[in-house]
């Protein structure tokens, strides 16, 4: 059934809305809930076989990054190293709460830059649960605290967050650049939580405990393997730092699909545990949401329901970019604190092209895929989305997929996480880093208009 053009437009602007708040109200679970916008676009017309094609044109590149993390953090699992590092951590603490809180962002940080960060919580959250109760301490402060500097810590590179590879690669934008350009206003945020710790975790930060006796008989299995996988990981930063340079440049995410199979070749070589095993268990279940709004998004670009946002962002700011950047950067923090950053980031990409394009900044050729050559001037606009979408999801409980995955967790070792509580801790951070964040987006606007 296709219905007439204006009757398709109103239908994906309703359906894509409800589709938005039965997630953001919980009413479904937000796969099934993008399942059947999706399958509801396609009844209607709107969604064909070449709308999909451009759908994985445009967003293929985070299914395969994403992919690939999860591949090379999860093969690590049965050698014991993620429960060494909680021992570690244990260490490094002396029964102190505010050592193990800043030895816990001395940990995640590093990691959430180039893995993905909910994989990151969901193989590090029971370690860092462990370690608390270990000493005694609450651990469902750490726990936001956690989560916070996970997301932020993902604003470090280009691949440490989904919402920054959708942008950064829409734009072009290159892994030493963003390292250029972006990387230190990551690194802010991640002091704000460091800043934010003495106040927001008054107990455990007070905390000083006689630790109890380490876990007996944790080691680490299978070294070889370990250190091949070590290897691999560190092949893959290496590459993405410095594969622009190499005579044949592959993308990030070809970078992460290459680590993936050569950690699988890896764990076939040592007979770790079946492949299998280890593809059953990566989060299907956020890839296939990202690949629903991926096609819901290319509904509202196909229909036109975008237009309108464009044509206000034209009248409204004019060519005034910091006001545009500014403004989005704080829009995007509010509605990445309620609802998935991936789907609002997906639709203001497309929003933001089209302002340029309507300011005759760049040409039309611009809303493809394909065009890289983007004014300088234009990079505090993007930056600015970047940082709301990703800072503004540490505001709630379910601003962000880690903050959900934190909570699963910690409700299943019988604390669950309320979302009053959580917000006691994530809000004030969430508008610290979002202040700081304007800061360094004006600062970047200044240096690069002259």
């Amino acid at each position: 059934m296709t219905l007439p053009a204006d009757l398709q437009l109103a239908v994906v602007v309703v359906v894509f809305a409800v589709v938005i708040l039965v997630i953001a109200l919980d009413l479904l679970d937000l796969v099934v809930a993008a399942m059947l916008g999706v399958i509801i676009f396609a009844g209607i017309g709107v969604l064909t076989g070449p709308d999909i094609l451009k759908a994985m044109e445009s967003g293929g590149g985070t299914l395969a990054l994403l992919f690939g993390g999860m591949v090379v953090a999860r093969v690590l699992v049965p050698t014991g190293l993620f429960e060494l590092l909680g021992i570690r951590l244990v260490r490094f603490s002396r029964g102190s709460g505010k050592r193990l809180a800043l030895g816990l962002v001395i940990l995640v940080t590093p990691l959430c830059a180039v893995l993905p960060n909910a994989t990151v919580v969901l193989l590090m959250a029971p370690v860092l649960i462990g370690a608390a109760r270990t000493l005694d301490i609450d651990f469902v402060p750490l726990l936001i605290a956690f989560v916070t500097i996970s997301n932020a810590a993902g604003l470090l590179t280009l691949v440490g967050d989904p919402a920054t590879y959708i942008v950064g690669s829409s734009i072009h934008l290159s892994f030493g650049g963003y390292l250029r350009y972006v990387s230190l206003g990551g690194l802010l945020a991640v002091l704000c939580v460091v800043l934010l710790m003495p106040w927001l975790l008054r107990e455990v930060w007070a905390t000083q405990r006689s630790p109890s006796a380490e876990p007996e008989g944790v080691r680490l299995r299978h070294p070889g393997f370990v250190a091949a996988t070590v290897a691999v990981l560190a092949l893959m930063v290496i590459l993405f730092v410095c594969g622009e340079s190499l005579p044949v440049r592959q993308g990030a995410p070809a970078v992460a699909i290459l680590a993936a199979t050569l950690a699988l070749l890896a764990l076939y070589r040592w007979r770790i545990e079946p492949v299998e095993k280890v593809l059953s268990d990566v989060d299907w279940r956020t890839l296939i949401f990202i690949f629903c709004m991926l096609l819901m998004v290319q509904s509202l670009v196909k229909t036109g329901a975008l237009t309108a946002v464009t044509a206000a962002m034209e009248r409204i700011f004019g060519d005034n970019l910091l006001a545009a950047a500014l403004a989005l950067l704080t829009g995007v923090g509010l509605a990445s604190s309620l609802l998935a950053n991936t789907p609002v980031v997906l639709a203001l990409v497309v929003v933001t092209k089209g302002y340029f394009v309507g300011i005759d900044m760049v040409p039309e050729e611009a809303m493809g895929s394909a065009f890289s050559d983007w004014p300088p001037q234009a990079l505090p606009v993007f930056v600015a989305m970047m940082f709301g979408a990703t800072l503004g999801g540490n505001a709630t409980l379910i601003g962000a997929t880690a903050n959900i995955v934190a909570s699963g967790i910690s409700a299943r070792h019988g604390t669950p996480i309320s979302f009053g509580r959580f917000l006691r801790v994530g809000a004030p951070i969430a508008i610290a880093q979002i202040a700081v964040s304007a800061i360094y987006v004006a600062g970047l606007w200044l240096v690069l208009r002259t």
